[in-house]
């Protein structure tokens, strides 16, 4: 892992993003948290050239997307055309809207449909990952869905971003993960996992919590990971999405940046 490699995903930040003024002021302070690129997802409407812009003066990098899950699906096109203005190479799928995740057919039929905007993507010069939570690891007929949809799907066209949370989540192992989409896995989200006094799950700071991240991030490497986007979903303790952020960069950066 590279310092610069390491960036924070914007939909930790979304109360601070519901202005184009508020957009400016939120990106400043994460610059001058110590992060030089963003995942861009959680954000008020804005022009995407306006933001091109105003990522550029803030000295920071759009390393990847989210988009809506309807949009890539129906009009990649238009993603691909977001991606080159923002000077962005990655687009992530981030949810199964609509889809029948215990239904193989459904499943088998957004497989062909990533196919089919990932190879739009692909011809733009352009990349198509997907997003997973928790629910890709329900099993059908002996494979998670997760399985099946990089089963189904040419690497080519799909990439994967894995989410360290959330595989965890489904009972799954990050490491394995990574380990599995060796070649395929430009992108991985870093959210560790804790759990309450409550019992109940909870996100925390990268480090502060459960995941065996002195596996994960070596895996990582070899798979080829090219960005270690942090994200804090929710659910941080002090209510300050800045603070965990800065806690996860520290962390990465003492313990694994080079």
């Amino acid at each position: 892992m590279k310092s610069d490699k390491i960036a924070a995903q914007l939909y930790t930040l979304r109360d601070h993003l519901k202005s184009p003024e508020q957009v400016v002021k939120t990106l400043r302070h994460l610059r001058k948290i110590g992060y030089t690129a963003v995942q861009l997802a959680g954000l008020c409407p804005i022009e995407t050239a306006e933001l091109a812009r105003i990522l550029s003066g803030e000295g920071l990098f759009c390393c990847a997307t989210h988009e809506n899950s309807a949009t890539i699906l129906d009009h990649p096109e238009a993603i691909a055309e977001k991606l080159h203005i923002l000077g962005c190479t990655y687009a992530a799928y981030p949810y199964p809207v609509g889809v029948d995740t215990w239904n193989l057919r459904s499943i088998r039929t957004l497989a062909s449909r990533l196919e089919s905007a990932g190879r739009i993507l692909l011809q733009a010069g352009k990349v198509l990952t997907y997003h997973n939570h928790e629910i890709e690891f329900a099993r059908i007929k002996g494979k998670t869905v997760l399985e099946r949809i990089y089963d189904e799907t040419r690497p080519e066209l799909l990439h994967g971003e894995l989410d360290t949370h959330w595989i965890q989540a489904g009972g799954g192992n990050p490491t394995s993960w990574c380990r599995r989409l060796s070649g395929r896995l430009p992108l991985i989200h870093l959210q560790d996992y804790v759990v309450a006094n409550d019992g109940h799950r909870r996100f925390s700071e990268v480090g502060s919590g459960n995941l065996e991240w002195e596996s994960i991030i070596p895996a990582a490497d070899e798979a080829g990971c090219q960005w270690y986007v942090v994200e804090q979903a929710g659910d941080w303790v002090d209510n300050d999405p800045f603070k965990s952020l800065k806690m996860s960069l520290e962390f990465l950066r003492s313990a694994f940046a080079a």
